[in-house]
């Protein structure tokens, strides 16, 4: 499938003030005449021929300094005043903005889970400081990641939610969604970002029917809280990402794509594109139930309307599918500027594990067209 390419956009100190310190002009004086006895005329006659000369020695001075000053000019004219320095321009004086968040440390405790063809998956248990919430989340770091080459190197992030409850487990960090291997396929052909990825569980019960819904639901634990702020900044403070939102997508199935929509309408401070696969988009958990206000606050299908987020997204359906075809052209249908929603049709797609994997190079290459890539200081 094709999608549009869309431009990125990109985005200083003041002048030297310099100071001429003052020169302290010449001092100068005569000493005064004391007053004495009557010369002689011998006397006088010595003095005059002194004064004389003393006349004589000075009008010779002055010629001498009148033929200097005709031949070099006015005093104005021989002072040339120099010209002030070029004050810097902010180009040159604004030191260049860093793209890359590198981390703080120290190195979180992860233990590796599983090996793909494109390196490892590791897992840890992330207790959000913010939320209060403690649950597994899983890492895959791209080849590139580690190697010296790109030591210096910050990284796109893309977190991804898997269907069903995941509960102690996400579809996306098992071999049912090779995601890792597609990543790393494309990008040694060029046709996309190597990503760090992150899979986080969604509930803590299989209870289906009450489900957290991704979100902060009262009296329940702050899901939303913990996905939306404890893992970006745990991510951000143990690896090398990208600063700002340009490089941070979300995606999910089926469940997944109802809180990857959800998260990326609430938080476009930080997510710039989401990729909801087959999903729907009302919040259903009985837990909403006396809680009508924080539940439409939680709603895809209001947040789309509200013409307050600024995110891509690309909505997914099953060709064979129709009501879900309805579910998700509705939703198209009801976006409000300056979100961007484009839809893609799976032709005789179904809601199946096997038939979300066959999109998995088209919506990574979608991402990579629409979120920054890796990039150094």
């Amino acid at each position: 499938m094709g999608f549009p390419r869309e431009p990125g956009a990109q985005h200083p100190g003041g002048p030297h003030r310099r100071r001429t310190p003052g020169m302290p002009g010449p001092a100068g004086g005569r000493r005064p005449v004391r007053p004495g006895r009557a010369l002689h005329r011998s006397e006088s006659l010595t003095v005059h021929r002194q004064l004389s000369r003393s006349r004589a020695v000075l009008t010779g001075a002055a010629l001498a300094l009148a033929v200097s000053l005709a031949g070099c000019g006015s005093p104005e004219k021989a002072k040339k005043t120099p010209a002030p320095a070029a004050a810097p321009s902010a180009a040159q004086s604004a030191p260049a903005e860093r793209k890359v968040q590198m981390p703080t440390g120290p190195a979180p405790a992860m233990t590796k889970v599983r090996d793909t063809a494109a390196g490892p998956v590791f897992m840890t248990r992330l207790a959000g400081p913010k939320s209060g919430v403690t649950g597994q989340v899983w890492v895959w770091l791209p080849p590139e990641y580690n190697d010296p080459k790109y030591a210096r190197t910050g990284f796109p992030v893309l977190t991804l939610y898997a269907g069903g409850q995941s509960n102690g487990y996400n579809t996306w960090a098992g071999g049912q969604l090779p995601v890792q291997e597609e990543d790393a396929r494309l990008v040694k052909e060029g046709k996309a970002h190597p990503f760090i990825m992150i899979m986080p569980v969604q509930n803590f019960t299989a209870d289906e029917k009450n489900a957290l819904d991704c979100s902060d639901i009262p009296g329940q634990p702050k899901m939303g809280t913990w996905m939306a702020q404890d893992i970006p900044d745990w991510v951000r403070a143990n690896f090398r990402t990208l600063k700002g939102r340009d490089g941070w997508g979300v995606m999910g199935a089926s469940t997944g794509g109802f809180c990857s929509a959800k998260l990326a309408l609430q938080h476009p401070d930080v997510y710039k594109a989401a990729v909801p696969i087959d999903g729907y988009f009302v919040p259903d958990s009985l837990l909403w139930r006396g809680h009508s206000a924080e539940k439409a606050a939680n709603d895809p299908d209001q947040l789309v309307t509200q013409g307050k987020a600024d995110v891509r997204v690309l909505v997914t359906a099953g060709g064979a599918d129709p009501y879900e075809k309805g579910v998700v052209k509705g939703w198209v249908a009801k976006a409000v500027p300056p979100v961007s929603v484009e839809y893609y049709e799976q032709p005789g797609g179904k809601h199946l594990t096997s038939d979300f994997k066959k999109m998995i190079p088209d919506v990574l290459q979608w991402l990579t067209r629409n979120l920054a890539g890796p990039a150094a200081d």
